[in-house]
């Protein structure tokens, strides 16, 4: 039970972190945000990414492995470091077949990417999945340990845990409701509907129609608003076509 709920603050902290740093690179640093807005990223409501969830639970796990048939220490962490990116990485586009496949959604698109894999994966986020494996097994990893067990033995850390879990619920119940909309209408008109697309030609209809962009919620609207949102983004796409 105690190491369960330590994955369960790390998955936590990890989709927290990575909605972050994601929210970050978008304002900043993203090629496909050239008005330097605020874009709230992934497709749930709440400041976390459960992509970064999982894929720092992975970091932890890996992170305790001794690879003992290496004696050079620093070939030893390029081996580990290569092995979590390349794990973390197949978990990216797991993440990103499963809602291709399941749902005709593609939640990021890497497809201008040198070396992209299906517009999902790519070497350059590949490296950066290293960077931040690096990171977290330098910084982060050997001072958390002690903390992690003393938290995880005290009922006020289940509190939180569960807190946080209840309301994770209700978000991807919610969010998952809008994808089924969103994949009934990729299926009718036989396309992949590009998320981050989607979001960005409702947040432009939404400051035409009612004068103000949404942060939260942004896609959050009635459902023939939303059905109308649906058709304007395909018009968008025939007109790219």
């Amino acid at each position: 039970m105690s190491y369960f709920l330590i994955l369960a603050f790390i998955f936590f902290i990890g989709s927290i972190v990575g909605w972050v740093i994601e929210l970050i690179f978008r304002r900043f640093f993203s090629g496909a945000n050239p008005e330097r807005r605020w874009i709230n990223p992934g497709f749930l409501i709440g400041p976390y990414l459960p992509l970064y969830g999982f894929s720092l639970c992975v970091l932890f796990l890996l992170a305790q492995i001794n690879i003992n048939f290496i004696h050079n220490k620093f070939i030893e962490e390029l081996v580990l470091f290569t092995i979590m990116a390349l794990v973390v990485t197949f978990i990216e586009y797991l993440a990103g077949l499963i809602f291709i496949k399941g749902m005709n959604i593609k939640l990021w698109d890497y497809t201008d990417e040198y070396g992209n894999i299906q517009g999902i994966i790519c070497p350059k986020f590949s490296i950066f999945w290293a960077i931040l494996s690096a990171i977290y097994y330098f910084l982060i990893h050997p001072d958390i340990l002690e903390s992690l067990y003393w938290l995880s033995n005290h009922l006020s850390f289940s509190f939180v845990m569960g807190f946080f879990y209840g309301v994770f619920v209700i978000d991807v119940c919610y969010s998952l409701k809008i994808m089924v909309h969103i994949r009934k209408f990729a299926n009718d008109n036989e396309i992949i509907v590009k998320y981050e697309l989607l979001k960005e030609n409702i947040r432009k209809r939404n400051e035409e129609i009612i004068g103000k962009k949404k942060f939260i919620f942004a896609m959050h609207s009635g459902r023939e608003e939303f059905l109308k949102h649906l058709k304007h983004y395909k018009e968008e796409l025939n007109k790219k076509i």
